[in-house]
């Protein structure tokens, strides 16, 4: 979805807000409207990929910005938000071409979710009206010059001109979507759509829905056929991230859509053909979940035909310098301060750090130095105290998009995190002995190594 063209329409200032931060942090463009007058005079100067309008404004209703959208023949799809009670005038939008339609209050995921296959869709039917990024653009946004870094894009290359599956491997913020991306924008399917789906934050009851789509009246609330994921990416590359926490049934049908190259929407019995690019990640071992049989050897086989691994932040400390750097020039945008810089200590205390975390964690570290800096100069001071109020300030999350919830990691990243931190000192403290450390953690030898493996941690370099 990044790069897609989204205008906000909701006469309530504070939605308006609450949407485009929420969209701007997926990559989107945003342009918010209170007036309806205001929004479609923008809309039929520069149509965006997807509207998203509210349905009740008291100068013009969601209805006849809809009709007036479809009367013009503009190129984008159109949501709309309604709360509870309005939700039948929603579902007669949806059959005057409507995309989609969502209820307030909404659920952040649901709501990315719904517009990434509406631009999806829009680019589909109406060309390429967002722009996909270019196969140079979207290389620079992997930062770094370290050896690491420039084997991996030199894979990069030669993975974009083929047309197989790629496996990409590693630790969670390394930034294994940006190296899809760059496949994508590098292949001959960089004009058609790159399709995202993070198979961790999709419930089981819904993911096959998901993938491949539903009739309607295949269950309750399928008011409408919709086209799933696959459907979405047809001509282009559909990215499978978290690969290994998709069910086990869900693997046996995935991997027929792929022998197939055809799909079959829930409550359907007749296949529809599909053609697209499937590129996979993982941080976790496929190879032994497929020997614990929690992951289809056939399908590991069928995803593993080229395989990259994105290395971790430890190992190209090289480019902790380069990436700071890069992220300190967006904050100076963020935060109003084009002064602001990094004093030498605060460039020890990153080059010097584990960052199980990976690149995201160096970004969430700069940016919040960012913030608590009075002046224009980050120093070790701040850096230090920025980890002790993120650690003892945890903001409630009442409400789904309230302020400070952007801020937190997802659940499975926190902790992993306090994992490796955990793991990485009870090594330490034992000096790479895992029996030793099996024994004070508790844990039996094999469910360790297990942790180990999965976090990319190595007993050896704890040794001495």
């Amino acid at each position: 979805m990044k790069g897609a063209r989204v205008v906000v329409l909701d006469d309530e200032q504070n939605m308006g807000r609450v949407l485009t931060k929420l969209l701007k942090l997926e990559g989107c463009t945003v342009t918010a409207f209170q007036s309806p007058r205001e929004a479609l005079e923008h809309l039929f100067a520069e149509p965006p990929d997807v509207l998203i309008t509210d349905l009740r404004m008291p100068e013009m209703d969601g209805e006849e910005v809809l009709e007036r959208v479809r009367d013009k023949g503009l190129p984008c799809e159109v949501i709309l938000m309604t709360a509870y009670g309005t939700v039948e005038s929603a579902v007669r939008c949806v059959r005057h071409g409507a995309y989609d339609y969502i209820t307030k209050p909404f659920d952040t995921k649901a709501l990315v979710g719904t517009v990434r296959q509406a631009a999806a869709s829009a680019r589909r039917k109406y060309g390429a009206g967002t722009a996909t990024p270019s196969p140079t653009g979207e290389m620079h946004r992997l930062v770094g010059s370290s050896p690491a870094m420039e084997q991996t894009r030199g894979l990069i290359e030669r993975y974009a001109q083929v047309d197989s599956p790629v496996l990409i491997a590693g630790e969670s913020g390394t930034g294994k979507e940006l190296v899809a991306q760059a496949i994508h924008a590098g292949s001959p399917r960089h004009n058609a759509p790159f399709v995202a789906v993070n198979c961790a934050s999709i419930p089981e009851t819904l993911m096959e829905s998901e993938l491949f789509g539903h009739e309607k009246g295949a269950f309750t609330g399928a008011d409408e056929s919709r086209a799933g994921l696959m459907e979405a990416a047809d001509g282009g590359t559909l990215f499978l991230d978290e690969i290994g926490e998709l069910p086990l049934g869900l693997q046996a049908k995935l991997l027929r859509a792929l022998q197939e190259k055809e799909i079959t929407r829930v409550g359907s019995v007749h296949p529809r053909p599909v053609n697209v690019r499937i590129l996979a990640a993982t941080n976790r071992s496929l190879s032994r979940m497929s020997e614990g049989g929690t992951f289809r050897q056939d399908l590991y086989y069928r995803l593993n035909v080229l395989r990259l691994t994105v290395p971790p932040l430890r190992e190209r400390r090289g480019d902790i310098r380069e990436l700071a750097e890069h992220f300190l020039a967006e904050q100076r945008t963020a935060s109003g301060k084009p002064d602001l810089h990094l004093a030498p200590d605060a460039l020890g205390v990153l080059e010097n750090r584990g960052w199980p975390g990976n690149v995201r964690e160096l970004r969430n570290a700069i940016e919040r130095a960012a913030v608590l800096c009075d002046g224009d100069e980050i120093d070790a001071k701040e850096l230090h105290a920025g980890e002790r109020e993120s650690s003892r300030e945890v903001p409630r999350l009442d409400v789904p998009g309230a302020p400070g919830a952007e801020g937190l990691p997802e659940f499975r990243e926190a902790r992993d995190q306090f994992e490796a931190d955990y793991l990485s000192a009870l090594l330490r403290s034992c000096k790479g002995n895992v029996s030793e450390a099996a024994k004070r953690s508790g844990m039996s030898r094999r469910n360790l190594y297990d942790k180990l493996e999965k976090l990319h941690l190595d007993p050896a370099q704890f040794k001495g």
